[in-house]
């Protein structure tokens, strides 16, 4: 006769624990911006939405929440931010939800004649 484990302690191969692999979230920052970031033309963020990902990237790049949101706290008229190519203020604006692998891009609109 086969000895056998308890219940409690046999082992299944949906008892092991997986680990998680996290995506990041990108943020394309545009040229006029990249003094402030170093010269990176790609940051990786951890945000929850827009609105967190402008903190994050203030706290590691001090001066670029003043170049993107006013004094209200609103992204600026001539900044446009784009989750995925989609125009956040057609979403959720910077409570725009935020999910692995998402791409934020930054654009300046730019004026001309």
């Amino acid at each position: 006769m086969k000895k056998r484990l308890p219940r409690n302690k046999k082992r299944f191969a949906h008892d092991v624990k997986k680990k998680e692999i996290f995506m990041a979230k990108k943020v394309r920052i545009p040229t006029p911006l990249r003094k402030l970031t170093n010269d990176e033309e790609v940051v990786e963020v951890k945000a929850a939405t827009i609105g967190d990902a402008i903190v994050e990237l203030q706290s590691r790049y001090p001066g670029i929440k003043e170049r993107l949101v006013d004094d209200n706290g609103e992204v600026r008229r001539f900044v446009n931010v784009y989750v995925n190519e989609e125009d956040i203020r057609f979403l959720q604006n910077q409570q725009t939800p935020l999910k692995d692998g998402d791409e934020i891009s930054i654009i300046p609109a730019i004026a001309g004649g």
